[in-house]
């Protein structure tokens, strides 16, 4: 990994700022992304150049880099959020705070300033302002944050102001990879790629589209490997922080998360790459797998599947038959991705996963895949399968549509034996047959 994980002090708005640093330091991020506001670092405290001396110390002692984050929601106006704003009647009152934010940065020795455009109609307006900053800031560069709802909304925007500003060295673009999935025609990797050299900050978090809602990862559309995949594509060494301004009731248990969920997405990530250049690496990376997360070994196996190139069909045999139950589970979850590519294979190992007595494998072979190139015999006595062995239909992809006078006739004879036998019909059973439990 080119570039260092960071967290972000609005995530931590309940701590001491020091107490906060030391958490994010020893949960193992190398920077943290400094929100400057009345309780963290006030920028318009009469001791300020000596607290900006104390924070400096401290960040070299703990071994964070920085970037300053400028959102702060009430520090210059405490009746309205995050007013004024570069496109306000009182747009001076931001830009005399964001030389200051400049000078703080420049004292800490930070990688940049990064602020935003504000709501509003004026381009005109943000263009003076953007101007008036960088005309007096000390030489700090600047990143300007597409924001959903704001002037610069989006990283287009971003890019035609400093076109029409001449292009100047100092401004340059900070990315919430979040806000990429709620309001970009695109997805975060590919405005990553587009901003490119210019790229100076990042915030990473979930949303989902058309949503402005930060949320932990794997709670959105996010694709986190894929984003941090991108970052090392283009080279980029900044500061990649948590943006979580919401989560500060639970700050460092949020924290915690999600470091494992960045750890494990660098891993994906690294391992997606290995895998493209060396397909002969699958096998070893597969079966690692479930040491580098548990919870989600079956979905970091499906994506080193459908990131190997070339032929499966050999990969796909030799990774069911030699492998663990879990690792077999994963290759027929994977089908739905990949299975097309070589669906003879596909219906081999499904049907070999239907004459076993492991729920988890029965399960998992009556997915997408199945629905779609099973024949109807073989689909139907999966099915029955599932109600012998307790595994819930919920299971069985397509099930609506494929079944047939036939299975019901199948299920009937199920149940009426059970009722015989005195035993309990599944409700699954029961609702099949469109009977009440």
């Amino acid at each position: 990994m080119t570039f260092h994980l960071g967290y972000g002090t609005n995530g931590f708005a309940n701590h001491r700022l020091d107490d906060a640093l030391a958490v994010i330091a020893d949960l193992g991020y190398t920077a943290v992304a400094l929100t400057l506001d009345h309780h963290h670092l006030d920028p318009f405290a009469d001791d300020v150049t000596r607290q900006t001396k104390r924070v400096a110390a401290r960040l070299a002692e703990l071994g964070l880099r920085s970037v300053v984050e400028t959102g702060a929601r009430y520090l210059l106006d405490p009746r309205r959020k995050h007013h004024p704003t570069l496109v306000s009647e009182s747009q001076e009152v931001r830009v005399d705070f964001l030389v200051r934010a400049t000078r703080i940065a420049a004292d800490l020795g930070s990688d940049c300033v990064s602020f935003w455009s504000g709501i509003g109609t004026s381009w005109d307006l943000l263009r003076s302002g953007v101007s008036a900053v960088l005309d007096s800031a000390p030489p700090v560069p600047l990143g300007l944050e597409p924001e959903p709802g704001m002037l610069v909304e989006r990283l287009e925007d971003a890019l035609r102001l400093r076109a029409e500003l001449g292009e100047p060295e100092a401004l340059r673009i900070t990315l919430d990879v979040g806000h990429c999935v709620a309001v970009e025609p695109v997805d975060a990797a590919a405005c990553i790629r587009r901003a490119g050299d210019l790229l100076v900050n990042v915030q990473l978090d979930d949303m989902l589209p058309g949503v402005h809602e930060h949320l932990e990862f794997g709670e959105g559309h996010l694709d986190l490997p894929g984003t941090l995949a991108a970052l090392t594509d283009i080279g980029y060494t900044g500061v990649a922080a948590v943006e979580l301004p919401r989560h500060s009731h639970a700050a460092p248990d949020v924290a915690r998360r999600s470091f494992a969920a960045l750890r494990t997405a660098s891993w994906v990530a690294a391992a997606e790459r290995e895998v493209r250049a060396d397909p002969t690496s699958l096998e070893r990376l597969f079966a690692g797998a479930g040491r580098v997360d548990r919870a989600r070994e079956d979905d970091l196996r499906v994506r080193l599947l459908k990131a190997c190139p070339g032929d499966l069909a050999g990969t796909l045999t030799t990774l069911y038959r030699h492998g663990s139950s879990a690792e077999r589970r994963a290759v027929l979850r994977a089908l739905a991705a990949v299975g097309a590519r070589v669906p003879e294979v596909g219906v081999e190992l499904v049907k070999d996963a239907l004459r076993t007595n492991e729920t988890g494998l029965v399960a998992a072979a009556l997915g997408p895949f199945a629905a779609e190139h099973l024949d109807q015999h073989s689909w139907r006595h999966g099915v029955l399968k599932c109600l012998f062995m307790g595994v819930p239909l919920d299971a069985v992809a397509g099930l609506a549509a494929r079944t047939d006078e036939e299975l019901l006739r199948m299920v009937a004879a199920f149940a009426d034996e059970r009722e015989a036998a005195g035993r309990a019909v599944p409700d699954d059973a029961l609702a099949l047959l469109g009977k009440v439990a």
